[in-house]
């Protein structure tokens, strides 16, 4: 393949809801420059991009897809994307690379949830849009209604530059108000007959000719200059300022397409390569030292990875982007964020799971490379002596948990090989081996991002294991003050074992007098790393206890805080007073009082009313208007607390306060009750008390596995 420099590379992404057609038009682009013979489809599972198995056979993107193009003089990266939520980490890996946003709209459904979320992130990268309305031959399509909403969603800067002359199943011309000409197709679609626009579409297509103009010149003083003095801007000086106010985020040019009949994509791609903006024409790259990097091959050689793919019996395969100087095959450079020199052994270009080699890649171009020891996504390389960090992508945090557990036995390395694999290739999927709920935990984006890790884990790595649902980290307080003494006494021959302990615990809080009654002389006050405080006190008077014991004491305290008295969770919260205790010249030590002060705070807690704490989050969930009803009655099933409302966009926010234990499987539920066009965010709030009959439920389950210690 020919070499490009950095002016003729163009970056995109295509974005959008699930079932846009994304992947069709993708597959327009590759047939219509040449780089396939046929176009593939969804429905006969052949297409470029979806080619993984998961895909092929759910029939819709899971992952990002890198292909590439070329048309006219350019080449043309292309990035795939899914659809759906649970997936937005693809989506946001391909933004960081991007330089356009291609968003594809779905004429016959409009704006949809997933196209307001994927804008979010396009308005936080300010990644150069344009947006295309597909499915312009379906019976439902509606491009005036389309063009609307999109107005209505994302500011009056959206513009059409096209506009189909009917829509349905005679949808077979589409006019241009930019060059003011009619592209008209051939039933199998690809090149279009350009002709002059038709008398009756000349009223309609200049005024839109017009508001193109004025949107252009409202965004250039220069060209408004002109449009004043001339009444007119001509075909060259409207996609100047077209490219200029795309750069800055704030024009969003519309065009039409049929990606199913192969109807437009052409002209698309011709506006993508004289209008849309090459990688060194977009600002600088800042690095973490708040320095200026340019897009220029001649400067240092610098590449960031946005993507792992590992692919079985080969290895992983790391994609990047060249953000400065020009990389060749078997090059060496420093991976800064581990100090690792790698070696860039093959280079690549990708057109699905395809890999075309080619010798170098200069500034600008996404690329990819094999077998790289230790680098992984969000790191940059660079040449040594370089020193540069680029800064790395922000993956949103999971909402969805499961514990996971191998069945066979022996299969324990196995699942932890695989569960890396897993985080390596979605850096939005989180392993935790968490000590406090002797689980291995999973965390997803949502039950459908779980449910494909857990076919890959099936399918990929070919393991059996078992999934549960997520323990709950409940804690225990106490709600009253209470005493008790123990005395540990052991002969067994020799030297025996004896320490006896009197203690006080009541509920800590902030600002809490000395404790009454008691001679206070030194107090620890411990944050514990599981939240809340553990506050000790030394009120012993005459030495009843020698103070070198009172650390075995904490440290038997320490360890019921650890397992609970009530659950087996942890405890928080708690004044302890050491005030009185007796000892042994020989045979006390500091194992007998460690569990005298264990035994002491278990009976004293147990007396001191017991208090089981659940954690609650904060949910804020974003839908539309009309499932605003279903979605709060759904929270309130779940003993939820809806706290507030509040638009956000085009729809509306609802903010609850919901126990942990309640939000298992809400990912799904929601999906269900709003036909996928909700979402949510959920983070930890506060810990509250529990139902008594829940408390007592979990302590009496508790109460037959626990194991007294002594």
């Amino acid at each position: 393949m020919s070499t490009y420099d950095s002016n003729h590379v163009k970056n995109i992404a295509l974005l959008g809801h699930a079932g846009a057609g994304k992947t069709t038009l993708a597959e327009c682009m590759l047939f219509e420059a040449g780089i396939t013979k046929r176009r593939g489809s969804i429905e006969q599972r052949n297409t470029v991009s979806d080619y993984h198995e998961l895909e092929t056979e759910r029939q819709s993107s899971v992952f990002a897809s890198l292909l590439h193009t070329q048309w006219k003089d350019f080449k043309i990266n292309i990035i795939d994307t899914p659809g759906y939520d649970d997936f937005v980490g693809e989506v946001i890996s391909a933004l960081r690379v991007a330089d356009t946003g291609v968003m594809v709209l779905n004429a016959a459904a409009g704006v949809e949830v997933g196209t307001d979320i994927i804008w979010e992130y396009t308005d936080n990268f300010k990644t150069p849009t344009l947006f295309v309305v597909n499915q312009l031959d379906k019976e439902e399509a509606d491009f005036d209604k389309t063009l609307r909403e999109a107005k209505t969603h994302f500011g009056g800067n959206v513009v059409a530059v096209q506009y189909p002359v009917q829509t349905g199943a005679d949808f077979n011309s589409i006019i241009d108000v930019l060059n003011m000409q009619m592209y008209q197709y051939p039933p199998q679609g690809g090149k279009p007959q350009k002709l002059p626009i038709p008398d009756n579409e000349k009223e309609k297509a200049d005024q839109l000719h017009k508001e193109l103009i004025e949107t252009i010149a409202s965004n250039d003083e220069g060209l408004m200059e002109k449009y004043f003095d001339q009444g007119e801007l001509t075909e060259e000086e409207m996609k100047a300022g077209l490219h200029a106010s795309m750069i800055k985020h704030d024009i969003f040019p519309l065009f039409c397409a049929s990606a199913e009949k192969n109807m437009g994509s052409g002209r698309i791609m011709s506006f993508i390569d004289y209008v849309c903006p090459a990688a060194n024409e977009m600002p600088p790259q800042k690095t973490k030292a708040n320095k200026e990097l340019s897009c220029d091959p001649k400067g240092p050689a610098c590449i960031f990875v946005f993507k792992t793919i590992i692919e079985p019996h080969i290895g992983e395969l790391s994609l990047f982007k060249v953000y400065s100087g020009t990389v060749k095959g078997g090059c060496e450079l420093v991976n800064e964020n581990t100090g690792v020199t790698e070696k860039l052994n093959q280079l690549f270009l990708l057109e699905g799971h395809n890999r075309v080699p080619v010798h170098e890649l200069t500034a600008g171009d996404i690329g990819a490379t094999m077998k790289l020891k230790s680098t992984h996504v969000n790191n940059t390389l660079h040449d040594k002596g370089a020193n540069l960090e680029l800064w790395p992508i922000n993956f949103p945090k999971p909402n969805v948990s499961i514990a996971i557990t191998a069945i066979n036995k022996g299969d324990e390395e196995k699942l932890s090989h695989a569960l890396h694999t897993l985080q390596e290739e979605d850096a939005t999927v989180s392993i935790e081996v968490s000590p406090e709920l002797k689980q291995t935990l999973l965390h997803c984006q949502g039950e459908l991002h779980l449910k494909v890790q857990q076919w890959k884990i099936d399918h990929v790595h070919k393991l059996a294991v078992k999934f549960e649902k997520a323990k709950i980290p409940y804690r225990e307080t106490i709600s009253r003050r209470a005493e008790s003494s123990y005395r540990h006494k052991k002969q067994s021959g020799g030297a025996g074992q004896f320490a006896e302990v009197y203690m006080r615990i009541e509920p800590w809080y902030e600002g809490i007098p000395n404790p009454e009654g008691l001679n206070l002389r030194a107090q620890e006050d411990i944050n514990l790393d599981w939240g809340g405080k553990l506050v000790f006190c030394n009120c012993i008077v005459g030495g009843a206890i020698d103070a070198r014991f009172l650390p075995s004491i904490l440290k038997g305290v320490m360890e019921k805080m650890q397992n609970g008295p009530l659950t087996g969770s942890h405890a928080r919260d708690i004044r302890v007073s050491v005030y009185d205790g007796k000892m042994h010249d020989v045979d006390s030590n500091d194992i007998s009082f460690r569990i005298a002060g264990l035994q002491a705070f278990r009976q004293a807690f147990m007396e001191a009313g017991p208090q089981l704490l659940e954690p609650v989050y904060t949910v804020e969930v974003l839908c539309p208007d009309e499932s605003v009803g279903a979605v709060m009655g759904d929270l309130q099933t779940r003993m939820g607390v809806v706290e507030g409302m509040e638009a956000e966009g085009h729809f509306e926010k609802i903010i609850a306060k919901v126990p942990l234990a309640q939000m298992h499987q809400y990912s799904s539920s929601l999906r269900s009750l709003t036909q996928g066009r909700a979402r949510f965010n959920m983070y930890f709030d506060s810990y509250t008390p529990v139902a008594m009959e829940v408390q007592r439920k979990l302590s009496e389950a508790y109460s037959k596995h626990e194991v007294v210690v002594e």
